[in-house]
């Protein structure tokens, strides 16, 4: 009967060193599933005022995508969207240089949860722009414009002591950096300006390039 005990352990032990032993063994019935926590995946730098592609993994739905100061509580956001069905998304960044925290905020009864946070720094924005130095009244005139590119950026040619809001043909370098745009039909100095428009710091003018009209 001893033989027959020893014989057995002894079979026992050789099975548990096994290889692929452990991955046989199953929890035992009724032990709690561990969460799976969100997670945010981004770029820790970009320029102030630009588009930052955001990934975010296991989150809930209809979450929040924030940009707030660091230490600031969750309801305090300095920009938000709302994430859709794909899991990356994209947020336009504060317009000031400085350092923020990119978090991932869940609604519960009304109070926001941060579920997820990373570091961001934005660093000064700057622009380009490229187009002639002289055009034709009503013609079109070859432009090209480079900055943050933020989704309400614009590039546009009005005269010299305008308002930075002030209008005139343009467009939107998030869609496409070059474009055709009408010149003025009256003869005179005008300028090209790049303006940025983001959070915190609103519309600025980035670039500038005279524009003589003929």
């Amino acid at each position: 009967m001893q033989y027959r005990l020893a014989a057995t352990i002894a079979l026992a032990l050789v099975a548990a060193s096994a290889p692929g032993f452990a991955q046989q063994v199953r929890p035992r019935a009724g032990a709690p599933a561990q969460p799976v926590q969100p997670t945010l995946s981004a770029s820790r730098s970009a320029m102030a005022g630009s588009m930052l592609t955001v990934f975010a993994s296991k989150a809930p739905a209809q979450s929040q995508l924030t940009i707030a100061h660091p230490g600031d509580p969750a309801e305090a956001a300095i920009v938000s969207v709302i994430l859709g069905a794909v899991s990356a998304t994209a947020i336009t960044t504060p317009g000031e240089p400085g350092s923020y925290e990119l978090r991932l905020l869940r609604q519960d009864s009304g109070k926001p949860e941060i579920l997820a946070r990373q570091p961001l720094a934005t660093t000064s924005p700057s622009a380009t722009l490229s187009a002639p130095d002289r055009a034709k009244a009503k013609t079109n005139v070859p432009v090209r414009g480079i900055g943050p590119n933020g989704e309400r950026d614009r590039v546009v040619i009005t005269a010299p002591d305008a308002a930075v809001d002030a209008a005139g043909p343009s467009f939107y370098p998030a869609e496409n950096v070059e474009a055709l745009l009408e010149a003025p039909d009256k003869p005179g100095s005008y300028e090209l300006r790049y303006v940025m428009n983001a959070p915190l710091s609103g519309q600025r003018i980035l670039a500038r390039r005279p524009l003589t009209i003929e």
